[in-house]
């Protein structure tokens, strides 16, 4: 089942980000990774800049989450993780299509350049890659990320953002 997540979820939604982010240890730069990969107050800030967290639910179990951000003109993925444990059985794509269906808006995704598994996820559901030039415009208009992050990402857009 994919829901709203709520408030009283913080820490189970803390706790499927960074159980699923280790397998970006050792691919991620050095000097961009931290653990935990997303702090509590991280975490919070997203929420409280208006990042919507929806899940996916098995058996009353929370096991996946991603986040979906109105930024201006466009619709921000964010976040998108599922436990390790319970990877590769379709919820990351449930959620990205249910999300998608939540907005008229032309989709963005940034993500880790190195991170090809998640780069193939997204192309194969329908995103492409922006150019570099775009990406670095992109991150800095639509994300509050730093210089180096912007370094070591890049950006996939849907359809709609191409045919503007």
């Amino acid at each position: 089942m994919i829901r709203r997540c709520d408030n009283n979820e913080f820490e189970t939604i803390y706790s499927i980000i960074n159980d699923a982010a280790s397998a970006y240890k050792g691919v991620i730069p050095a000097d961009c990774w931290k653990e935990p990969y997303m702090s509590k107050r991280e975490l919070l800030d997203e929420i409280n800049d208006g990042v919507a967290f929806w899940g996916y639910e098995d058996n009353g179990e929370l096991i996946g989450v991603m986040g979906i951000q109105q930024v201006q003109d466009v619709t921000l993925i964010r976040h998108a993780y599922v436990r390790t444990a319970r990877q590769n059985q379709g919820i990351g794509r449930r959620l990205l299509s249910h999300l998608r269906t939540m907005t008229t808006r032309p989709v963005l995704i940034g993500t880790w350049a190195d991170a090809v598994w998640a780069i193939r996820f997204y192309e194969k559901h329908g995103f492409r890659l922006v150019s570099t030039e775009e990406k670095g415009r992109l991150l800095e208009k639509y994300w509050s990320v730093s210089q180096r992050q912007i370094e070591a990402s890049v950006v996939l857009a849907d359809q709609r953002w191409f045919n503007m």
